[in-house]
């Protein structure tokens, strides 16, 4: 039996979300503004929680396509709010609207989210090593720079602790366990990835 995270263990859709996506690196923009949707959304709650919801958020947001999503107005509010598919809260929503559009402002400064966000890492996959859970932090130095600079850039309810989930999930921290045996397999991925 393959050794894992102990956090994906008791049920099928964490597994397999541990096991093919999490800490994958991510050079996708809209990747990228989807995880920051549902991380957002998942302040305060589980993260299976909103895997669950997943596809209904990607039916409501557009397919997590920024640019549609900066353009929603009340209306679209209104109709998010009475969606039971996704977390309805109002301040997630409207967040993720002021989101949408100073995530267009990155792409537009930098050529690309991505480039962005790896550029705090120098373009490399930051490993962890932690041996247990326990040992994983909620956030790092680096967490709390890149929150604090993508607050300068107007973005809103993504504190350094939805950032780290952020890279961690995103890959450009690997945080699985070092006896999980994603992590060996993430680590491999590191000699293929692209150099800023």
């Amino acid at each position: 039996m393959k050794s894992r995270c102990g956090w994906c263990e008791k049920e099928a859709l964490y597994i397999d979300y541990h096991d093919r996506e999490w800490g994958v690196p991510v050079f996708d923009d809209r990747k990228h503004f989807e995880f920051l949707v549902l991380e957002s959304a998942q302040a305060g709650l589980s993260w299976l929680t909103i895997l669950k919801r997943r596809e209904n958020y990607r039916e409501a947001y557009d397919g997590f396509d920024p640019q549609k999503v900066a353009l929603y107005d009340e209306n679209k509010i209104a109709e998010l709010m009475s969606n039971v598919g996704i977390i309805r809260n109002r301040l997630k929503i409207s967040s993720s609207i002021t989101n949408a559009a100073a995530f267009l402002a990155v792409q537009k400064e930098f050529g690309s989210f991505s480039e962005y966000i790896w550029g705090f890492t120098g373009g490399k996959v930051i490993s962890g090593g932690a041996k247990t859970l326990s040992e994983l932090p909620a956030k790092t130095e680096l967490s709390d720079r890149v929150a604090a600079d993508m607050k300068k850039r107007g973005f809103r309810f993504l504190g350094s602790i939805i950032v780290y989930s952020h890279m961690q999930a995103t890959g450009l921290i690997n945080d699985h366990i070092t006896d999980c045996f994603r992590y060996d397999e993430i680590k491999a991925m590191q000699t293929t990835i692209r150099v800023l």
